[in-house]
């Protein structure tokens, strides 16, 4: 079977456990991921996330729904000001340790996988994204009239790659 690009939805942004959540979801399917399965994953999104370590509270989440039995929630969260920690959670997919193929029934995954090719795009828009509004923001100036040179956690969050496909990955 060739190769085709999955849809990408942005929903908006969420709080969870004190960390303010960007959201990707991803699947074949135009009527999107089914209910059950997301909150299923948001409900166990709150195990994946890192112990707070002074580096604003930022977390983005890849919620992948498989062609097959598979879900997948890969949680990528800021720490130590510009390092990515990731935490996976997988649900119905036997060839990963699930018990099952239930597609609501999410364990964290043991294996050192960051994601498949369907998941990956958001990183590197969330990585310049990270750059552009915390780690370097625009000075103010005659050509930047409203910049404050201040890290803007809430331009961050709101900075997410539009709806589309996954092929469809530039900022």
């Amino acid at each position: 079977m060739p190769f085709q690009e999955k849809l990408r939805h942005s929903p908006p942004p969420v709080e969870v456990a004190g960390r303010r959540i960007k959201r990707y979801h991803v699947t074949a399917d135009p009527a999107g991921i089914e209910p059950g399965v997301e909150k299923a994953a948001y409900a166990f999104l709150p195990g994946l996330l890192p112990e707070p370590d002074g580096t604003p509270p930022a977390t983005f989440v890849v919620l992948h729904r498989g062609g097959d039995s598979g879900a997948y929630l890969n949680a990528y969260s800021w720490v130590w000001d510009n390092v990515l920690h990731c935490r996976v959670a997988v649900a119905g997919q036997p060839a990963l340790g699930c018990p099952d193929r239930d597609p609501t029934h999410f364990m964290l995954l043991d294996r050192p996988l960051i994601g498949c090719v369907w998941e990956l795009p958001p990183l590197l828009h969330e990585r310049d994204s990270w750059v552009r509004h915390m780690l370097a923001p625009e000075s103010p100036g005659p050509e930047n009239p409203g910049a404050t040179g201040l890290p803007g956690l809430d331009a961050y969050i709101n900075d997410t790659l539009p709806d589309g496909t996954t092929g469809d990955h530039r900022s």
